[in-house]
Order: structure tokens, then C-alpha cells, then sequence
């Protein structure tokens, strides 16, 4: 199995775009909310890890200017051609088993990655090391265990159909090696790493359109292996995309935890 093939998730689907758009929607005022209390601006050096899309990039690229530098690292880095040119570095970049992609950085985020990587520990220390003295870390996560459900308003069989398929999906993720109670446990690993100024939130959108959106998008990526697993019929999907499409349910996500701290 190859560095892309382990993950559920693969950026090289159609879908995926889609994905990156709704979590954009949905995620992207937490991020910047975080970033802009670092102080973040021209000059600055920046990692994104497994940064996926633009639109965190691109954010960081106007913040600091052609002084300060991006670096955008993913295992597939095909979505982020946008983003190259500068200030912004794209490079292939396993976080779970290379070295950094450079040291001294005054800013590292991740947001939803590492949930998804086997070697999370490693990549948490890799991440740290990176920073200079007094750099800030921001890690980002999502936490399924924490409220597994699709639809926490399970009042009717479209809306049971939907949580069903979660569990599916859920069972996939925890088989690829995914951590779904991870993002909770942010606040104690960055102390236990030795950051300071340790502080967590949590955010957990509900009835958001762009719910539906990444709803659609992941269960239509995930559709073949939910089969091929027997967590779901054809049919079962199906009828669940037309539910969507709908609009007569209140959709959720998981709850994505933003962690941060600063390096000693």
C-alpha cells in the first residue's frame, strides 16, 4: 500500500475538491479567528501541514507577504498548484515519517490531518521541532467519538438511514488506522510535549449547508468501499444522497478541536 492508498480520504478524487470547499466553509473563519490572535503577518514563516487546498494558504500568503514564506506540504500535493508561487513553497512532504521541511518556523497548523495519520505521534514531535523559540503551534482535529452521529436529531428513518451510513464510515476510518477520539485529547498531548500557554475550543456546525455538501461528497467517494465492505447497499446510498439533496435534514459534523500553545 502506497502513502496516498492507506488513506480513505484520497485527494486525487473528484470529490475531494468538493470536500476541501465545504471544510473552507465551514472551518476556515475558526482557523483565521486562531492565526490572526498569533499576530500573524508580513515577514512571518509559516508551515501548513497536510494542507490539501488553497484556501488556508492562500490566507497565509496574503498575511505575510512577499517578505515571509508558506510552506504547503501534503502526500499529494495535485489541488495546491494554485497556491505555488511565492511566497508559498508546495512540496510532497510525509509528516508522519520525514523530517520537517525546513526549521524555524513562527507558525505550524494542521487541520484535520492528524486524526487521519498512523504515526501521529511522530508527526506531532516533527511539527514542534520545527518551530522557533516562542513559534505557535495550532492543531486542529476532529473528534467522531466525541458525537458520532450524522444527524443528532434521529427522529425518523431517513435521518436513522444517515446515521447507519456514518457508522460505516466510521468503521472504515478506525480500519485505515484513523484515531476518532483524538481531537480531545489535543490539550493534554501539546502540555505533555512541552508547549506553553496551552489553550482548546471546540467547534461543531449543525445545519449548515455546506454539512450537506461534505455529507454528499464523502459518502459518493466512499460509496465503493462501504459496498465492498457491506456497511451499505447501493440502494442504501442512493436513497441517503437523495435525502440530502432534499434538504429535509439537519446535518452535522464532527466536532473539530483547535488546540495551541507556544514553544518554550
Amino acid at each position: 500500500m502506497t502513502r496516498t492508498d492507506r488513506y480513505l480520504l484520497d485527494n486525487r478524487r473528484t470529490e475531494a475538491g468538493e470536500r476541501f470547499d465545504a471544510f473552507a466553509a465551514l472551518f476556515d473563519p475558526t482557523t483565521f479567528r486562531h492565526l490572526e490572535r498569533f499576530g500573524i503577518g508580513p515577514g512571518w514563516r509559516c508551515w501548513e501541514v497536510g494542507a490539501g487546498g488553497t484556501s488556508v494558504v492562500s490566507w497565509l500568503a496574503k498575511k505575510v507577504g512577499p517578505t515571509g514564506k508558506v510552506v504547503a506540504t501534503d502526500i499529494d500535493t495535485s489541488r495546491l498548484a494554485p497556491a505555488g508561487r511565492p511566497p508559498v513553497e508546495v512540496r510532497v512532504h510525509d509528516v508522519g515519517a520525514e523530517e520537517p521541511p525546513g526549521e524555524h518556523f513562527d507558525v505550524v497548523h494542521a487541520r484535520l490531518v492528524l486524526v487521519h495519520v498512523p504515526e501521529r505521534e511522530k508527526a506531532l514531535r516533527s511539527m514542534i521541532r520545527a518551530l522557533r523559540p516562542g513559534g505557535r503551534l495550532l492543531i486542529e482535529d476532529a473528534d467522531p467519538a466525541l458525537q458520532p452521529l450524522v444527524c443528532p436529531d434521529e427522529h425518523g428513518p431517513e435521518q436513522q438511514l444517515a446515521n447507519r451510513l456514518r457508522h460505516g464510515f466510521r468503521t472504515l476510518l478506525k480500519e485505515r488506522g484513523a484515531d476518532l477520539s483524538y481531537g480531545r485529547r489535543l490539550p493534554r498531548l501539546l502540555r505533555e510535549a512541552g508547549l506553553h500557554h496551552v489553550e482548546a475550543d471546540a467547534y461543531f456546525p449543525l445545519a449548515s449547508p455546506a454539512c450537506a455538501a461534505l455529507e454528499s461528497a464523502t459518502v459518493r467517494q466512499i460509496r465503493d468501499d462501504l459496498v465492498a465492505a457491506d456497511l451499505a447497499t447501493d440502494e442504501d446510498i442512493d436513497q441517503h444522497l437523495a435525502n440530502v439533496a432534499s434538504g429535509s435534514m439537519d446535518l452535522a459534523t464532527a466536532p473539530m478541536i483547535s488546540a495551541w500553545g507556544r514553544k518554550a
